[in-house]
């Protein structure tokens, strides 16, 4: 039987301060105490239910930080105020100086660009690998490994991790898997399958509204309590704390993850194969093409679908910048980073999400130059949509009017 993300979000039940049908928001930055014994108790950590300070926590905050636990199935969780909030500090807290990361070489270009450039500034240092490949991130860890990092579905090139094969490794060699999941909500529950701690930027699909950044760390009490630690905590020390009005307006658009997450893939789903069959190089996990459709089939929640995220080749950064630009004209969405919105967003990540990555290695890793990487909308009639992006195809010259097929060579 398939775990059921949307159920254990569905059992929760809170109430507003007032007998509302949503929690009441705190919005306080501070709280107040009966007695000043409780404020060192809670200083210590020792008083269970009393707000300190708002970057420590608050109600708001924990009402979204247990309903993203129970969806991913971890003892507790706490939210951020970025992505980056979240993966940073994760990491910070496990590793110190003289400590080693293996983590995958397709991973948002944020995450990379931290590993290489701004970790080994603390003494840390990653090894990036191929993760589909078992046997190369088994070889990579050293004496000094503590952590492997990867996400289950990758940024951008949609390569799946085998965490269950990964936890294995990690559990051998008394490590921590670190699983970005941000791609594949619901779809995917890597505590299920083995990960320590599971990370999400909450601005994409959880959120699904671009109207706010956020992130969550979900893992055992015991890390999110030393993540929360006044004296040497991460989180409470880095400062990427949530508001509180936003924790509340993310976790009234977390109730709906569900519904959308089914919608983004079954479109998803339909564009993939139809670009497949018009020719063009199209990266989808759903299709049987893509080298982990069997492993992601054998490993998922059925019911959520394959995730929004897909990718076509155009041949061209020219074409790829010309076909997008066509698009956004004609509404057929926006010419945008991030993912998870009503509308599809599309961009070249090669020149923005991913561009922190150089260009050897990018190529290296199969990021060509056309590479246009689509978040999939929640369009009601996705047959319409395919017609007029197909217009748009013929019109840069990428698709032949006469076959119906790529021009893509």
């Amino acid at each position: 039987m398939s775990f059921k993300p949307a159920n254990k979000i569905q059992d929760l039940q809170y109430f507003g301060e007032f007998g509302g049908v949503n929690p009441s928001i705190s919005d306080s930055s501070t709280y107040t105490f009966i007695s000043a014994k409780t404020m060192f108790d809670t200083f210590e950590g020792n008083a269970e239910g009393c707000y300190l300070y708002s970057r420590h926590s608050s109600p708001s905050n924990l009402y979204l930080g247990e309903a993203l636990a129970a969806m991913e199935d971890t003892e507790t969780a706490t939210v951020t105020a970025t992505g980056m909030g979240a993966i940073v500090p994760a990491i910070l807290q496990i590793c110190n100086a003289g400590d080693h990361i293996v983590a995958s070489r397709t991973i948002y270009g944020g995450t990379y660009a931290f590993l290489k450039n701004l970790a080994p500034k603390f003494g840390i240092k990653t090894t990036f690998v191929n993760i589909t490949k078992l046997e190369e991130v088994e070889a990579s860890i050293t004496s000094d490994t503590k952590i492997i990092f990867c996400e289950s579905v990758s940024n951008p090139l949609l390569e799946i991790a085998d965490i269950r094969g990964i936890s294995e490794i990690t559990k051998r060699h008394n490590l921590k898997l670190l699983v970005d999941n941000t791609f594949s909500p619901m779809s995917i529950s890597p505590a299920k399958l083995g990960a320590d701690v599971v990370l999400h930027s909450l601005t994409k699909f959880i959120n699904g509204a671009s109207d706010t950044m956020g992130g969550v760390i979900c893992g055992t009490q015991e890390f999110i309590d030393q993540l929360r630690n006044v004296n040497d905590g991460t989180c409470m020390l880095m400062g990427a704390s949530m508001d509180s009005m936003r924790a509340a307006s993310i976790l009234k658009n977390l109730r709906t993850l569900h519904i959308r997450m089914k919608q983004h893939s079954e479109n998803a789903m339909y564009l993939a194969k139809k670009f497949q069959d018009d020719g063009f190089r199209t990266v989808y996990p759903g299709l049987k093409s893509h080298p982990g459709h069997k492993l992601m089939t054998s490993t998922m929640n059925p019911d959520y679908g394959y995730g929004g995220m897909m990718t076509i080749d155009v041949g061209s950064l020219e074409k790829a910048n010309e076909l997008m630009e066509l698009m956004q004209e004609r509404n057929l969405g926006y010419l945008a980073v991030s993912l998870g919105f009503y509308k599809t967003l599309f961009s070249a990540p090669g020149t923005s999400t991913s561009s922190e990555i150089p260009e050897e290695e990018q190529k290296e890793m199969g990021l060509s130059d056309g590479l246009i990487r689509f978040s999939i909308g929640l369009d009601n009639d996705i047959e319409r949509t395919y017609r007029s992006m197909r217009q748009c195809m013929y019109h840069v010259g990428i698709l032949n009017p006469e076959t119906n097929k790529s021009l893509v060579v």
